[in-house]
Formats: C-alpha cells, structure tokens, sequence
C-alpha cells in the first residue's frame, strides 16, 4: 500500500491501512517456523464508500483467521503417504465434523485421507486423542492430489457480512 494510503486517518480509522499484504502474512508465518500456514475461515471485504473506493482503486482487503502449528519436520508441499484418519469426536462444539481448516472438513467416524502435514498436525498436537491412523505412511505416492490454500479474495468461507462502519466494530 502507498505510504500515502498508510497514513491516512480515515483509512486507519477503519482499519485498514495498516493491513497486511496476504503474500507477506505467509512469508512471515514461514520464517518464524510455522511451515503450512493454514486458513480456517476468510472473507472479502466489500469496500461500500465511494470515496475509499476511489482512495484505494484497485486495492483489496480480506479479513482471515488462520491456523498457525509450529512442527519440526512438515514439508512444504502436501505429500501424499497413502495415510488417512478418522476423528473420534469429542471435541466440544465439532461433535460431528472437526475442521482443522477451510479444507479440512472431517465427518466423524469417516475415513478421511490426509497428507503428512496434516497428519502430523493432527497425532503431534493436543488434537492426537480425537484421531486414529490408517495406514504406516511408508509409501510416497508423490503430491496429494487437489492440495492448494484457498484464495482469501474469492468467495467467503465465513458467511456473515461485513459489519458497515469498520472492521473494528
């Protein structure tokens, strides 16, 4: 963002000049050791204000939680070992379906295949008692197939609106 736009008090005021650039949350997230960053939730924020729409031109804004795991050893791609699990329920409000994240939907009682990183995200944090393993993970099948971080400017995964007036409030 310009360093104009930066210091503008009505942008700041609304909570938005001081955004971070979304490139620069993962490469942040990276280097500070949490190696797959993970998005739980997102949405685009509409900007409604002629005014900031014509201060910001083509500038967008997405409001995301995220979920952070620092683990040793994750790899930086999604890697398929030919492993599944299947969530034992117990985890208070995710009764029937745990969601480690925006892609990660787990039925309880189903078998659902996983790649490393989320296995280990799974069995080597407080979540392990909730999860039984399939399979030894002695095989790399290579990628796992349909694995990307969903884009946080494109359709919502939250489905509240944004509340006009700021982010803030």
């Amino acid at each position: 963002m310009p360093s104009d736009l930066i210091s503008d008090p009505v942008l700041y005021g609304e909570c938005l000049s001081g955004a971070l650039y979304w490139g620069d949350f993962g490469r942040i997230a990276k280097e500070a050791g949490f190696i797959d960053p993970r998005t739980v939730d997102h949405r685009r924020l509409g900007i409604v204000d002629p005014a900031l729409k014509d201060k910001l031109g083509s500038i967008r804004f997405a409001s995301v939680t995220a979920r952070l795991i620092k683990l040793d050893g994750l790899e930086t791609a999604c890697e398929d070992y030919g492993q599944a699990v299947i969530y034992k329920g117990g985890i208070a409000g995710m009764e029937q379906v745990f969601a480690l994240d925006a892609e990660h939907h787990i039925e309880a009682g189903r078998v659902f295949p996983v790649c490393g990183n989320t296995l280990a995200m799974l069995k080597q944090t407080r979540f392990s008692p909730f999860f039984d393993v399939v399979g030894d993970g002695a095989t790399h099948y290579g990628l796992f197939p349909g694995c990307a971080a969903p884009d946080v400017f494109a359709d919502a995964t939250d489905a509240a609106p944004a509340s006009p007036g700021g982010c803030c409030g």
